[in-house]
């Protein structure tokens, strides 16, 4: 397994059906149907991180208004090639993108990556700050698969 790998904004090399079949298995969108991820990805800023034949191992996405506010979520990276900072070098190049210096905040939540993005400045904020609302998962799942018995 090669520890290098490169990085692009390029549309044409997300390999949406391998975004989507990690995506489906996390604990932040479980389920989620691939129309769903695919009008995601076309609304965002995303860098995936790739093998040099091209093989994609990585991808964040920051939903933004491209002037003041940005979203960091849909940070994954494929098994094998976990910690040795793909993720990092993902999050880095989203912060660093010109097309995104006048944002002033951004945000993310996780469970249990906290590590790798305080060392990017990430700090956690007052739990009494933030509110959210959930839709019914049943907008953005795919049905689940029938049981024969």
């Amino acid at each position: 397994m090669t520890t290098t790998w490169q990085l692009s904004t390029e549309p044409s090399w997300l390999h949406l059906e391998r975004v989507h079949g990690w995506l489906a298995t996390t604990y932040w969108s479980p389920n989620i149907r691939v129309d769903v991820v695919r009008q995601a990805f076309t609304n965002s800023l995303f860098v995936g991180a790739y093998t040099e034949a091209r093989e994609q191992i990585g991808i964040a996405r920051a939903v933004t208004d491209f002037a003041t506010f940005a979203w960091l979520c849909d940070v994954y990276v494929a098994e094998p090639y976990r910690g040795h900072g793909v993720a990092r070098d993902m999050v880095r190049s989203l912060l660093a993108n010109p097309r995104l210096t006048t944002v002033r905040r951004w945000c993310l939540a996780t469970r249990d990556a906290h590590d790798v993005y305080r060392p990017l400045g990430f700090v956690a904020v007052k739990a009494d700050t933030w509110l959210e609302h959930l839709s019914a998962p049943v907008a953005w799942q795919a049905a689940a698969p029938s049981r024969s018995e």
